[in-house]
């Protein structure tokens, strides 16, 4: 196989990684390689890793990723998590310290243990790698499924471990190519592979404030990890965890029983659930928050809301109502704020 050499020119000091000939984007072999390569979502729809080609030839995986506009692509700028080099490169992009890998992304194959149901359409995905599982609570890892067409971006809702066990809680999509397979398909002892881990929503456990995590849907998992992953380093003696998930329906509703495992429930750690379709026949047993999840967390945050670090994962509009309630509505610093985009 070949390999080619990519030199970033950007606003620090230049650098260079390599690509080899069947990694599956520039942006992997670069977050790989160490370099702090801007991004997010890895699949084409943020437009965060988008760089500007000065010299050489790429083939573009997804020609029409909704991450770049018609305007860039007149200007040569591509996606790094939708490119593949054929030549040497030299790019433009600005590459920084806080994209930079805290934990060294890789590429290896897990084992399938076990499902378990943590609601009516979320389960709970079991694995076992081939070595420690090294990543940061709230970080997500991508998983390359036999017969769906990309890879598939799933959130860790364990912390890291000796053993290499990797958990994914992963809601079940009505026609959803890989939670399909996950749930229909996979037997146990089957093995996938798995590669990362990735994201920048990982806990910040030197920062001195009250944690919120607000979730819904499988967002339980990566704001699940970070609340056990503060429990482990001791977080807990001196701060509160704030812990908001939202459901359409009482039966969606989850995520208490695994912050009462943790040492603090009731005394350091609260957990608020809401519903905003509380319609049908489990109406009647529902008496708790009816709205929307970043209501109830303004409501009850009241005017202290800029005083604490913000989790949050879920589907966008709940998180694209979080950021512009918390940045445009209160003003909290966007340093205290950590969320991955998906799409």
């Amino acid at each position: 196989m070949k390999d080619f050499t990519i030199h970033i020119h950007g606003s620090g000091e230049d650098e260079s990684f390599r690509h080899r000939e069947g990694d599956r984007s520039l942006l992997r072999s670069a977050l790989q390689a160490g370099v702090g390569f801007p991004y997010e979502c890895h699949s084409g729809g943020c437009g965060s890793c988008r760089f500007e080609l000065l010299e050489g030839e790429v083939d573009v995986l997804w020609p029409q990723a909704p991450g770049l506009t018609d305007r860039d692509r007149r200007r040569n700028r591509y996606l790094a998590c939708q490119c593949v080099t054929k030549t040497d490169l030299r790019i433009k992009v600005s590459a920084a310290a806080e994209y930079r890998p805290k934990v060294q992304p890789r590429v290896f194959r897990a084992r399938f243990v076990e499902a378990l149901a943590v609601t009516h359409d979320i389960l709970e995905f079991r694995f076992v790698g081939d070595g420690p599982a090294e990543f940061l609570p709230g970080q997500f890892a991508l998983m390359q499924l036999p017969g769906v067409e990309g890879s598939r971006a799933y959130s860790m809702s364990n912390t890291p471990n000796p053993q290499g066990e990797w958990h994914f809680q992963i809601r079940r999509v009505p026609n959803g190519k890989g939670s399909t397979y996950l749930a229909e398909h996979l037997k146990p002892g089957d093995s996938v592979e798995v590669e990362g881990p990735y994201g920048l929503a990982y806990l910040r456990t030197d920062s001195p404030r009250d944690i919120v995590c607000v979730a819904g849907g499988s967002g339980l998992a990566p704001v699940v990890s970070i609340a056990r992953g503060a429990a482990e380093a001791g977080m807990f003696g001196s701060r509160q965890l704030h812990f908001f998930y939202g459901g359409r329906t009482p039966r969606d509703i989850c995520g208490e029983k695994f912050l009462r495992e943790l040492p603090g429930y009731g005394e350091s750690i609260h957990y608020y659930p809401v519903v905003s379709l509380p319609e049908g026949d489990t109406a009647s047993v529902w008496k708790g928050e009816v709205g929307f999840v970043h209501e109830l967390v303004r409501q009850t945050l009241a005017d202290s809301i800029k005083d604490f670090e913000f989790y949050f994962a879920g589907p966008p509009p709940m998180s694209q109502a979080l950021q512009e309630m918390l940045m445009v509505g209160h003003q909290v610093p966007f340093e205290q704020i950590h969320y991955d985009r998906f799409f």
